[in-house]
């Protein structure tokens, strides 16, 4: 499975990537959403774990322009998105449904915690 990441912390992107090629999954790490969008019209992923306070474009921005993306190319099938965010508010949750995202982590997580999320979409 590859992974986008999209996270501005260079060190929160060693330990995610990190973990997640210990279990053999591909991680492509950027740090906006500029970079965010144009690796994806260029390459396939299969799951997206997407910050929400990143520079310029937030998670939400950057959601809500992949989903729209995704339905003027008619995709069959969104790539999922989760959100891995420090934001733990009781309306956070509902906003990234609501933006488009499928699924949320609350930073800081687990290992266990994140590769159970992963494991929802593969």
């Amino acid at each position: 499975m590859k992974i986008l990441l999209v996270e501005d912390n260079v060190l929160n992107q060693k330990v995610v990537s990190f973990n997640l090629r210990k279990f053999n999954y591909e991680v492509v790490a950027v740090t906006n959403g500029v970079d965010a969008l144009q690796i994806l019209s260029k390459e396939k992923f299969q799951l997206i774990l997407m910050d929400l306070m990143l520079p310029g474009m937030n998670g939400y921005e950057i959601t809500r322009e992949i989903r729209k993306r995704e339905k003027l190319a008619a995709v069959e099938k969104e790539i999922p998105i989760i959100a891995i965010t420090a934001n733990t508010l009781d309306n956070d949750r509902q906003k990234c449904f609501d933006a488009g995202m499928n699924e949320y982590l609350s930073k800081p997580f687990t290992v266990e915690e994140l590769i159970h999320k992963v494991h929802l979409f593969v």
